[in-house]
């Protein structure tokens, strides 16, 4: 019998797909699954959500309930652990990282991955990561952990580097990349053939074909019609002037390069229709939801679920059959994209097995993709070293170096931005030596 630990598994929906799939595997159907959350009641949502689709599917998988402080419990004898955890929350942490950059002129979109609120995202969440990676070392070595929690690159990157876990970070954009690309832009989507690499959110699409036509051409031409050019603008733009697609969304991409929110340009937020605050309103609108969520999944008792696309059940599935399958990958770049640098985290495709993860070899990005990129992991970087060595400094030295906050405030400004957050988030951060 395999065992599954879930950790955050108060992201219902999330926990819905991940574990509903699971049920729709063979060697799954009869899997323990140990839930693991801080907050009792969404807990004991997610427990009753998935009882309900294991009786409706007629499968035979078990289930349990561990509030965090249990947590060394839910993790023993794992096979495989997933990690959804928000360390913070909504309220404060997330309304922190958004209000308190507005205050300096510094505005965001999604502040999940790179800039201010990608940083202290990251320095909240590692050393909670990395506590339960010293409890996965103990009372389950073997187990695979499978990380879809952001900032990607900053946190599966930490616990590579920091723990002995094995582990591997998942993210729905290469997947969904060329297939949506095409879709907005009206062309067929079926026989696609392509290849992406990079970082988290900022892979680049290298090879888009149909067929074994080379979609490029098409595909940058359609770009610039007025027809479709307001779909994706901030991606179109980069693939204009970089020569390549990225992976990651136009409210995403925004945040990531130094040219698009801009206190001296504010006409460029409508000229590229970038949605600042976007992730907080998305927030607000899934809390304003959940009550009414809630009673639907705690009151359907025929509640079913059919597979999705989520890589979860398939890499488990792979590892279990011996069934190859291949997927991108968050992993240390150990010589894999030959002009990144060693052991930052990259996004590549990688075969799964009985023998585990084999990430594959690229070689170099073109030159200028790779330069862009170098721009983002270079605040990842140091961002790691910061929640890895505990120094204040190597904080500062992440913000100056990102590209958003550098194009917007002084040194002196980002110093005092980071130093106010670091005060305002209080107990969710670890102590932070001053140099």
């Amino acid at each position: 019998m395999v065992k599954i630990c879930f950790l955050g598994a108060g992201s219902t929906i999330f926990a819905k797909n991940v574990l509903g799939d699971c049920l729709h595997v063979d060697c799954l159907k009869d899997a323990l699954v140990s839930l693991v959350d801080l907050d009792p009641d969404r807990l004991n949502v997610s427990k009753i959500m998935m009882e309900n689709i294991n009786r409706t599917l007629g499968t035979n998988a078990t289930y349990e309930g561990f509030l965090v402080r249990d947590a060394r419990d839910a993790l023993d004898g794992a096979d495989y652990v997933v990690n959804a955890i928000q360390v913070g929350g909504y309220e404060p942490s997330t309304v922190i990282d958004f209000e308190i950059p507005k205050k300096y002129g510094l505005r965001q979109t999604i502040a999940d991955t790179l800039g201010i609120g990608g940083i202290f995202r990251a320095l909240r969440t590692i050393p909670v990561m990395l506590e339960y990676c010293r409890i996965i070392e103990v009372v389950a070595p073997k187990a695979w952990l499978l990380n879809y929690t952001n900032p990607m690159a900053m946190i599966t990157g930490a616990i590579l580097r920091g723990s002995a876990v094995k582990t591997v970070g998942l993210c729905h954009s290469v997947q969904d990349c060329a297939s949506h690309l095409c879709w907005e832009l009206g062309m067929p989507r079926d026989n696609l053939q392509w290849k992406i690499a990079g970082i988290n959110h900022q892979g680049w699409l290298l090879e888009i074909s149909r067929n074994g036509e080379d979609l490029y051409p098409e595909i940058k031409r359609r770009a610039e019609l007025n027809k479709y050019r307001k779909k994706d603008t901030v991606r179109f733009e980069l693939m204009k002037r970089f020569g390549y697609y990225v992976t990651e969304s136009s409210e995403h991409s925004a945040e990531y390069v130094p040219w698009l929110i801009k206190s001296t340009a504010p006409e460029l937020i409508d000229e590229y229709r970038i949605p600042l605050d976007e992730y907080p309103r998305r927030c607000e609108s899934q809390i304003k939801g959940w009550e009414g969520m809630k009673k639907v999944l705690l009151s359907d008792e025929t509640l079913s679920h059919e597979r999705t696309g989520e890589y979860a059940s398939y890499i488990i599935d792979a590892m279990e059959s011996g069934k190859p399958y291949v997927l991108g990958g968050n992993v240390l770049n150990t010589g894999l994209i030959t002009n990144l640098p060693p052991n930052c985290c990259v996004e590549v495709a990688c075969v799964v097995d009985r023998n585990g993860i084999t990430p594959t070899f690229v070689g170099d990005l073109p030159p200028q993709c790779a330069a862009l990129t170098r721009t983002n992991v270079n605040v990842q970087e140091l961002t790691i070293e910061a929640a890895l060595t505990g120094k204040r400094e190597h904080i500062y030295q992440a913000a100056l170096l990102d590209p958003h906050t550098a194009a917007e405030l002084t040194i002196d400004q980002t110093v005092a931005l980071c130093d106010e957050l670091i005060e305002a988030h209080g107990d969710c951060l670890p102590v932070f030596e001053s140099a």
